[in-house]
């Protein structure tokens, strides 16, 4: 017996049907909207049941409670909390643009309150609900069993106004989602007369009466291409923002920025708490404080007033950016106009929803049609029955009188006068003192009536023309009862925000440091006065060594300049704020550093607008020149630079600078170059530059940094063999730029020198043979002249050298630390590639990795 109700069938291929029974189901019976009601089917059965119940708006108000169970009971047999949230959104004014529930109680807020239970509230339909029901008592619609086959319901509602398009509509099903913002329902029904007068109609025809959607919180709608495109295809994006006004302090030292209409859907509550935490955190420079003023009562909930106090010489619109910015106050909305239509999914532009529509409508009036038609022949033939009746009205009687009883007297009268079945009923229905009474004039005044009306309807039905006027008629009978003026301002294309970075943060006098190793900090001038104010205080890990020491703001911007070309910029504000005596945080935690790369130059900007140049220079003499306001940005990935002409070359340095003074260079090889900022052109980031020297074989430039064009310092330089040579400055010629330059060191033809360093420092760290640091004091070595030989100072050789720590200046020049940072304490752990001199970081080798 069980054997034979067992079913042999694979797992995978009934999971995949009864998922699929279960996705269509969700689909077409829950999800989403019918395209010709706008309705879900809970919906629908919940407008419906209250129709049925006689619980309209010309009626009391009855308990929610009540209505809840008679749905779920007769139409809807799933939760009741299910059915009363839909309720409510139905009654939600700031979630339809039209109500088609009107609640008594406490339904909600726009703060996100949740509305109180059923028990205490009570509803009924609005006004214009009346409109989704009118007619449905004349066969308008197909009714279906409901789930247990005791009553019927309808398969759709007649919806003599396109709710789908007003009201909007939003639901998840599996695999399809739908977004639809509400409209204007004069708009909409302007729109739909005008497609049913010219079914060729243009979408941007339509547009003249449909600009975009109308929120019932009003705000404002930019993106105007993104609406074209959802009407045409059925997706589209486009943004809300909230309208906001500022108000002048009367006598006050604070101005209130005050958002008047809030974005769709925002939640009141969540942006004033959104506000209130920038506030709180003071990154927005110049906002005070954030309240609330809204009243609490319905009629008061519609005029809402955040205020935002902000200080009399803040810059309101850069706040305002930054809130559309970080904030609820502007929203994206994304279209997705997916509705069952023909018993199917299908995503719908306006001009097929609006079709859709009006094919609905035309069955409607059609049936509404043919069953008043029927109904007024039936009146009309028993009319003319009773007009005849009354000619031969003692006949008639007599003919009563002599029957037996009333199915002998129909007979009678039936077979004797000519009457029909439906006459001879409506006759004996009458009393008969009534029957002597009937009035001759008013059946044959009703008679004419009857005739014009069936004229009338004939003519609709036989008319697609007349059948269109039927229903522009009845449309503009509702648009002028139920249109409200448009709420939502549309204002075109999406407004590209502007923020200015001042208003992101508190600006805030700051030290950072930036060391060898690649740690960073953030520190205030008292932690760093409080332990001294001096570096030698600065914490760091061992053997590490402070790189770069620059006072400034969090307002300011940091560039970060790679081997590779690429850039980084961050705000100062968002190094980590430490102790003077922390070693702060690995860089790659600020910026998104990849492994392979490495800093070679770094800056902080206060204004990108200044006459400054950045300046990359490559390992195989290429320099370049640009214009500091290109590298201005608000994104935070990586971004070219600069660019290399050769795979195996890469950059050096980076620095900013003015145009006024010269660049000095040194090579691998002892050769070395002067000349004017101004022989370099500016080009644009994205360029490689220009020869800086005429390199020879095999050689590499180990160093090029600004000097001034009548610079009086001298510069050390110093080989592999431990031999430090001084220089003047101005004893380097001044020459053009790619020239081969001139020799710094006097060359040997046995075992000619090879630099590793060129400095303008007093001392200069140097790992030597013995695998140690040494501190090589360039004082004791005699300045001469550009080709001398030098003084052997490092017993052994040196084999790398450690970074100078550079203090940039006023201006953006940089220029190595006046104070030896390190004295007395070597650093221990790192030094650096020869080729790589000048600003590197992360390329650094241990003491035994250079054994």
């Amino acid at each position: 017996m069980l054997s034979n109700q067992i079913i042999e069938q694979s797992f995978a291929e009934i999971m995949g049907k009864r998922f699929g029974d279960y996705a269509n189901l969700v689909i077409l019976s829950r999800a989403i909207p019918d395209a010709r009601d706008g309705l879900k089917p809970v919906q629908r059965r919940i407008l419906y049941a209250m129709y049925e119940e006689g619980n309209t708006n010309d009626k009391p108000y009855r308990k929610s409670a009540k209505t809840v169970g008679f749905v779920m009971g007769t139409y809807h047999p799933h939760g009741d909390s299910a059915i009363y949230e839909t309720m409510v959104r139905m009654a939600q004014w700031w979630k339809m643009r039209h109500v088609l529930i009107q609640g008594h109680g406490n339904f909600g807020s726009l703060d996100a309150d949740p509305p109180a239970a059923m028990r205490y509230t009570e509803s009924r339909l609005s006004a214009l609900a009346n409109e989704m029901t009118r007619d449905i008592e004349k066969d308008t619609v197909t009714f279906i069993p409901n789930y247990d086959n005791s009553a019927q319901q309808p398969a759709v509602l007649p919806s003599r106004f396109p709710n789908l398009l007003v009201n909007g509509a939003s639901g998840i099903a599996v695999g399809f989602a739908t977004d639809i913002p509400t409209h204007n329902l004069g708009e909409i029904i302007d729109a739909a007369v005008a497609q049913m007068k010219k079914p060729t109609i243009t979408l941007d025809e339509l547009m003249e009466h449909v600009k975009g959607p109308d929120f019932p919180t009003g705000a404002i709608v930019q993106g105007v291409s993104g609406i074209k495109k959802a009407f045409e295809t059925g997706r589209g994006q486009f943004i809300i923002r909230a309208k906001t006004h500022v108000e002048e302090p009367k006598g006050g030292k604070l101005k209130k920025i005050v958002v008047s209409e809030l974005p769709y859907e925002v939640v009141k509550s969540k942006l004033v708490a959104q506000i209130d935490e920038l506030v709180m955190e003071r990154k927005i420079e110049g906002a005070i404080a954030v309240r609330d003023e809204t009243g609490r009562k319905e009629a008061e909930q519609k005029k809402v007033r955040i205020v935002v106090d902000i200080r009399r010489e803040a810059d309101e619109r850069a706040i305002l950016n930054y809130l559309y910015k970080n904030t609820d106050l502007q929203i994206y909305y994304n279209y997705n106009m997916n509705v069952i239509h023909e018993g199917t999914i299908k995503q719908m532009g306006l001009k097929a929803l609006l079709g859709a529509y009006i094919d609905h409508q035309k069955e409607v009036v059609t049936r509404r049609s043919q069953f008043d038609l029927d109904k007024k022949q039936h009146r009309e033939h028993i009319v003319e029955g009773l007009i005849r009746a009354k000619s031969i009205l003692r006949q008639i009687v007599d003919t009563i009188m002599d029957s037996e009883d009333r199915a002998d007297a129909k007979r009678n009268i039936m077979e004797k006068y000519g009457f029909t079945d439906l006459q001879a009923d409506a006759i004996l229905a009458i009393q008969l003192a009534s029957l002597t009474r009937l009035d001759i004039v008013k059946l044959e005044k009703e008679l004419a009536t009857l005739a014009k009306e069936i004229e009338e309807l004939k003519s609709i039905l036989g008319s697609e023309k007349k059948l269109i006027q039927v229903i522009t008629g009845e449309l503009n009978e509702i648009k002028k009862k139920y249109a409200e003026p448009r709420l939502t301002e549309i204002q075109g294309e999406i407004e590209e925000i502007k923020i200015d970075i001042a208003m992101q943060i508190n600006a805030e006098d700051c030290i950072v440091t930036l060391t060898n190793e690649g740690y960073i900090k953030r520190t205030s001038p008292r932690s760093f006065k409080s332990v001294g104010g001096t570096l030698e205080t600065c914490g760091v890990k061992e053997g590490d060594r402070v790189r770069y020491f620059v006072e400034t703001n969090t307002s300011h911007t940091a560039l970060f300049f790679t081997q590779d070309g690429k850039y980084f910029a961050t705000l100062v504000n968002s190094f980590p704020d430490d102790k003077w005596k922390d070693i702060g945080s690995a860089i790659v935690n600020v910026i998104p550093l990849e492994k392979q790369q490495k800093i070679v130059g770094f800056t902080i900007v206060e204004n990108f607008k200044q006459p400054l140049y950045v300046y990359h220079v490559s390992r195989l003499g290429l320099i370049k020149k640009t214009a500091l306001s290109e590298y201005e940005t608000n994104r935070s990935g990586a971004l070219v630079a600069a660019k290399l002409k050769s795979e195996d070359d890469e950059f050096i340095a980076a620095f900013v600078v003015n145009d006024e003074g010269g660049i000095l260079g040194a090579t691998r090889d002892g050769m070395g170059i002067r000349f004017l900022r101004t022989e370099v052109s500016p080009t644009g980031r994205a360029s490689s530059g220009v020869k800086a020297i005429a390199l020879a074989t095999g050689d590499d430039v180990i160093k090029m940094m600004p000097v001034e064009a009548d610079d009086t310092r001298d510069f050390s330089l110093l080989t592999t063999e431990g031999v430090v040579k001084r220089t003047a400055i101005s004893d380097i010629p001044l020459q053009g730029r790619a020239g081969k330059g001139v020799t710094l060191i006097r060359k040997r033809k046995n075992n000619p020198h090879q630099l590793i360093a060129c400095s303008i420092e007093e001392t200069i760290y140097a790992w030597t043979a013995q695998n140690e640091w040494s501190l090589v004091d360039t004082d004791q070595v005699i300045v001469n002249e550009q080709g001398g030989i030098g003084r052997a100072i490092v017993e052994g050789g040196a084999k790398a050298v450690a970074f100078e720590t550079v203090l940039p200046t006023e201006e953006g020049k940089e220029e190595a630390s006046p104070k030896n940072p390190g004295e007395g304490a070597p650093p221990q752990g790192s030094g650096q590639k020869t080729t790589d001199n000048q600003f590197s970081l992360f390329d650094q080798q241990s003491a035994e990795e250079k054994e």
